[in-house]
């Protein structure tokens, strides 16, 4: 088949990274790189010298030749981007998160299955060789039941000036949550605390704690105000457990076959009459293999257009994120509440 024809909409910290991408990907021809810095955008598209830049949407939108437009502007403008190129006929690419809110996130979506169009969220560590591992792990049971994911995302700065540190960096983890988790283990309400202690007039150290089906739970640390770097996943199981340490190049992911068994006497089923026990197996670390998580996003943005499906991470899974975000926002102003999801109902 023909190459998709393709546009970047926005050329600051992650714009040049998608013109890369899609560049280096023989799925695409890319087209246009659109800024308001025009001299931002002229500058991206010099090395190639068949991409044209401009300052107008309008130029990438009228072009019958541009079949894919990926969006990496502020988020409080992706609704308005987003539509105007569904509207135009293109299938959407959108810089997390899919939108500043829940409605907005509808309209989006709404409007892609009505023109028959992809919209995908651009969360990119769902792509990460790491990530797709442990999919595969839980999917096939090697994990067992999930008990509780646990997640740390802490590091110093940059504090945001127009979201917390929440919307900042949770959407990162809530997306892997909600790429590998099986559907009947998705959220289904929410608690968040978070705090203040520099008075940058947002949260900047959070906490969040998602209920999920089954008695299990998952827990989320976000902290622009750690001295220290940490991104950590754990994946807890009945049969064994999961850590990823996405600092660790040498062992990115190790699964543990030790935990905690419950053990029933004489085959009684009274609760009280079980007993714990506790299991101490080996532990390994499964080979990955290696590729930029972004190649494997315009790759999948391709697969899903010419395919006409639903991408891995496509509107309805960036919804999910969103309402899991304004759900904190909303149990945060109520001290810690937990607040139920419209997608967990």
């Amino acid at each position: 088949m023909s190459t998709l024809g393709a546009a970047v909409i926005g050329a600051g910290y992650w714009g040049p990274n998608l013109v890369r991408n899609f560049v280096g990907s023989p799925e695409y021809d890319l087209r246009w790189v659109c800024d308001v810095d025009e001299a931002r955008a002229a500058k991206i598209t010099a090395p190639y010298g068949t991409v044209r830049s401009t300052t107008s949407i309008d130029d990438v939108l009228s072009d019958p030749a541009v079949d894919v437009v990926a969006i990496a502007t502020p988020a409080a403008t992706h609704t308005a981007v987003a539509l105007s190129a569904l509207q135009a006929g293109k299938h959407v690419l959108v810089e997390k998160p899919l939108a500043a809110s829940y409605a907005d996130g509808e309209k989006i979506v709404e409007e892609a299955r009505r023109a028959g169009l992809v919209v995908m969220c651009d969360h990119t560590y769902c792509y990460t060789p790491a990530v797709r591992k442990i999919r595969d792990l839980i999917a096939s049971g090697e994990l067992g039941d999930i008990h509780y994911v646990d997640s740390v995302r802490i590091n110093l700065g940059l504090v945001q000036r127009d979201v917390d540190v929440i919307w900042d960096l949770a959407p990162h983890d809530l997306s892997i949550m909600d790429a590998i988790l099986p559907v009947e283990r998705r959220p289904i309400a929410v608690a968040a605390h978070g705090a203040d202690p520099i008075g940058a007039g947002r949260a900047c150290v959070a906490h969040l704690s998602l209920v999920l089906p089954g008695d299990a739970i998952a827990h989320v640390h976000v902290n622009w105000l750690s001295p220290t770097k940490i991104r950590t996943f754990v994946v807890g199981g009945s049969r064994r457990t999961l850590v990823w340490d996405d600092l660790n190049p040498s062992q990115r992911v190790t699964i543990y076959d030790r935990g905690v068994d419950m053990q029933e006497k004489d085959g009684t089923e009274a609760r009280n009459a079980a007993m714990i026990s506790y299991r101490s197996g080996d532990m390994i670390a499964p080979a990955l293999s290696e590729g930029e998580a972004l190649r494997s996003v315009v790759d999948e943005l391709a697969a899903a257009v010419r395919e006409g499906r639903p991408a891995l991470t496509d509107g309805a899974s960036g919804l999910r994120v969103l309402d899991i975000l304004e759900s904190a926002s909303r149990s945060l102003e109520f001290k810690g509440a937990i607040v139920p999801l419209r997608t967990g109902r």
